[in-house]
């Protein structure tokens, strides 16, 4: 394939050399890159910053989620996984015998990382979750435990009147290794205010980042798209990621979260297409320059174009999950769990690499 005569029929001869010399891509660039027609063009550039970092490697994890409560204060329009009260049908919270349970059915079997998530609960005290954490660690020595989103953190200061940084020096000395990267949404006010007008703000957010970075806690970051945001604030978001990137290095892996148009109060009714799925994706693996690995997180996107992504920027799937609760109650169609084999056969048959990884992307072996 002559990329170079692809890029110039797309316009991208000087975004194509920008990319080969390393540079840095401007915001104007990457609304030029979302423009571009020809998303095979701008899918080649993604493919060849993946393909310049990791080669043929492409990433999964053993991993299993445990989303512990949906009850929540925040209310988020978009979200159709929480429940206001602890009463309200559909309403669940976990009980420490609970998070034992779904650990300990994985008994026998490597795991490499137990990654837990879930609402802002009203009630739920910190040392509930220091005492899980270290349970957890107990029962599962070998797994990474990756918990807790910036907004989770932050609800627990408050609940707590603590500082964030004292909630992180706790929870790392249960046993937390690392952080998702949930609750960044859009980071633009505007459309914060629209459709999480309850939550953290951006700044709370990246503060809450940068300070678990400070403390030596890695952290995943995201991005929640195809809902109500433009083009720009993508970009802007994306920007902001990188420029604490800059200042930190605690960026692990940057996650594009599709919106799911299901159960939720914002009524929107249009799925983003497949197509504009894969030049986000290889847009943000373009912008994101400073981030290692761009994650096809094949619980929303769904596993077939989760594949294709892997030619449009990403390197990484995530793993077996197992029972995600988050996507699924909002319409997601993918399967609740994916075994090792069914990710190593998945990633060989796109003629790609399979490694399997800890939540630091280090290889694990056997």
């Amino acid at each position: 394939m002559n990329t170079s005569r692809i890029f110039h029929n797309a316009g991208l001869d000087d975004i194509a050399a920008k990319v080969e010399a390393g540079e840095r891509l401007s915001l104007e660039d990457g609304r030029r890159l979302f423009d571009c027609p020809d998303i095979n063009a701008v899918g080649a550039l993604a493919h060849g910053v993946r393909t310049r970092l990791h080669g043929r490697n492409t990433y999964f994890v053993v991993n299993r989620h445990i989303n512990y409560t949906n009850v929540c204060v925040n209310g988020c329009l978009f979200c159709a996984y929480s429940r206001k009260r602890a009463d309200q049908k559909g309403a669940f919270e976990l009980s420490m015998e609970d998070i034992e349970a779904k650990v300990l059915a994985h008994e026998g079997e490597r795991l490499s990382e137990v990654h837990i998530v879930g609402g802002c609960h009203p009630t739920m005290p910190l040392s509930f979750f220091e005492a899980a954490l270290a349970r957890i660690r107990e029962l599962r020595p070998e797994a990474k435990l990756k918990c807790f989103t910036a907004v989770e953190i932050a609800h627990f200061a408050r609940l707590e009147n603590i500082s964030v940084h004292e909630v992180l020096t706790r929870l790392k000395a249960a046993g937390l290794d690392a952080m998702p990267g949930g609750g960044a949404e859009i980071f633009n006010p505007e459309v914060r205010n629209r459709i999480c007008p309850e939550k953290i703000s951006a700044e709370e957010w990246l503060s809450v980042a940068e300070q678990a970075h400070e403390l030596g806690i890695k952290t995943n970051c995201t991005m929640l798209y195809g809902h109500v945001e433009s083009l720009d604030d993508r970009l802007d978001h994306l920007d902001r990621l990188r420029c604490l990137q800059d200042r930190t290095g605690g960026f692990l892996c940057f996650i594009p979260l599709t919106f799911q148009i299901r159960n939720n109060l914002l009524g929107l009714t249009r799925q983003s297409t497949g197509v504009e799925d894969l030049k986000n994706m290889a847009v943000c693996r373009l912008m994101l320059d400073n981030i290692p690995h761009i994650k096809a997180y094949w619980v929303m996107l769904g596993v077939k174009l989760a594949q294709t992504a892997l030619y449009y920027g990403a390197d990484d799937l995530d793993g077996t999950v197992v029972e995600e609760k988050i996507g699924h109650m909002a319409g997601a169609q993918s399967d609740n769990a994916l075994t090792r084999a069914e990710l190593t056969g998945m990633i060989r048959r796109c003629g790609l690499d399979a490694v399997e990884r800890d939540s630091f992307f280090n290889p694990v072996e056997g």
